[in-house]
């Protein structure tokens, strides 16, 4: 086979992974930080914390809702580095303008203007996760999606202490508006991105067809490793939901009020320290998909013998110990997307599940909320019950065979569009071939035009 391959010089060039680190971090931490700062600023400003919990959930909503229609235009728009450097920047200029116009415009403006920036924030996490495998060969991925999920959690544990300590020092509206301009540097930093045009057919559709919305979510049911790893770290994400709750109960049993945060710090550290971990000692990366579900039962173990624990500190270890599984499960959650995800629904696949994921984690904490007249032994018991149960569950979804999962070719390309139906050359699946007990089913040849040319 003459051309390209997967060994090519990438398209992102030498610097891509550190510039697309710096912009993913920025952007992130604003994510997580303007929840606090929104929160913050409408008591400070307004005195209305309902309208503070009623801005964070109108920024936190499209999240998911918005998910499908995000992925499929970004999986359709030709310039991509225009499109999520562009809307990344969006969102850091919405922030900023919250910070300006909360307690000062109506509550409906503040509120829609919310929601609109929260319809661009999946570009924020999933959206750029999945330019990964478009930036790097596919020797350095691994690493690369751990290098990634570290991103995720240095966002998770300085986003909220920044927007905390700059608000409460110079108020929330100038911790905003800093969080606003980190977003908008990080999407001027896409802009160094050598992101090639699509070429082909496909994008000659500026716009996704109705029947497009729906593409991604089909393959993640289709498909039985993306299936797997969809729905088990969605069901170990209602245990790990629960946590922040149980924190709050484990601070009052112990008459420890540090450990209300201190707990979660704790466990997202962990998960900071197994990212990095993992990063440098990838295990299993043949099989990102089996490293997620014996990571859900490495995460049962600690949290099952908290209850037991009887000393605030043992706990706090214990929850980190807990969280540094965390870190490679999610590595190899993101590295099972990238090698099963069809080029065509790539986006849309990283989208819909970091939604799904957030949507599972939301359920858990409103279950705990609800359930916390139980005590902390219950909850941590059905949190670390969670986790085996989401293990079981992607294990048989793993080895359905009801269901072919039979999936698009990936084009040798990363940045090449699908193939369309009536090319020339015939070539086979190579994740498939190289990996053909993954599917079940063996290889199936497919058609491609452009499997040979390398876009300029």
């Amino acid at each position: 086979m003459t051309g390209p391959d997967a060994t090519a010089p990438p398209a992102g060039g030498p610097a891509a992974l550190p510039v697309y680190l710096t912009a993913a971090a920025l952007a992130r931490t604003a994510d997580e930080g303007a929840r606090v700062a929104l929160v913050m600023l409408a008591a400070q400003r307004a005195g209305s914390p309902a309208l503070g919990g009623a801005l964070v959930a109108a920024l936190m909503v499209p999240h998911v809702a918005a998910a499908p229609v995000a992925g499929a235009l970004a999986d359709t728009v030709r310039r991509r580095r225009l499109f999520h450097g562009g809307g990344v920047a969006l969102y850091g200029v919405a922030l900023a303008a919250l910070a300006a116009l909360v307690g000062r415009t109506g509550d409906l403006a503040v509120l829609a203007l919310a929601a609109a920036a929260g319809c661009v924030a999946p570009l924020l996490t999933g959206g750029l996760t999945s330019l990964l495998g478009e930036l790097l060969p596919k020797d350095r991925l691994t690493r690369a999606f751990s290098a990634d999920a570290v991103s995720y959690n240095l966002a998770g544990i300085c986003g909220p202490a920044a927007a905390a300590a700059l608000g409460t020092a110079a108020g929330a509206a100038l911790a905003l508006t800093v969080l606003g301009a980190g977003a908008t540097a990080g999407g001027l930093l896409l802009f160094a991105l050598r992101l090639r045009p699509r070429p082909g057919s496909r994008t000659r559709r500026s716009r996704p067809r109705p029947t497009d919305l729906l593409s991604g979510a089909a393959v993640l049911v289709r498909d039985r490793p993306l299936r797997s790893v969809t729905w088990a770290s969605g069901l170990g994400q209602l245990g790990v939901g629960a946590l922040p709750v149980v924190s709050v109960l484990l601070a009052r049993r112990y008459d420890a009020p540090w450990a209300t945060g201190g707990l979660m710090t704790a466990f997202a550290s962990g998960a900071l320290a197994g990212s990095l971990g993992y990063a440098c000692r990838p295990v299993g990366e043949e099989r990102p998909e089996r490293v997620v579900l014996w990571a859900l039962l490495g995460t049962a173990l600690p949290l099952a013998v908290v209850p037991w624990s009887g000393d605030v500190l043992v706990a706090t270890a214990l929850f980190a110990v807990a969280g540094s599984c965390t870190g490679p499960l999610f590595s190899a959650l993101l590295a099972s997307r990238e090698r099963y995800a069809p080029a065509a629904v790539r986006t849309q696949v990283f989208t819909l599940g970091a939604g799904l994921k957030s949507t599972f984690a939301a359920a858990g904490a409103a279950v705990a909320g609800a359930l916390s007249g139980l005590g902390t032994a219950p909850l941590l018991l059905g949190a670390a019950a969670c986790q085996v149960a989401a293990a079981a569950v992607g294990r048989v979804l793993l080895t359905d065979r009801r269901t072919r999962g039979a999936r698009p070719a990936r084009s040798p390309v990363g940045n090449a569009p699908s193939a369309p139906a009536g090319g020339a050359a015939v070539t086979l699946n190579r994740r498939e071939t190289e990996h053909p007990s993954v599917s079940g089913c063996p290889a199936e040849p497919t058609t491609s035009r452009e499997s040979h040319a390398r876009p300029t």
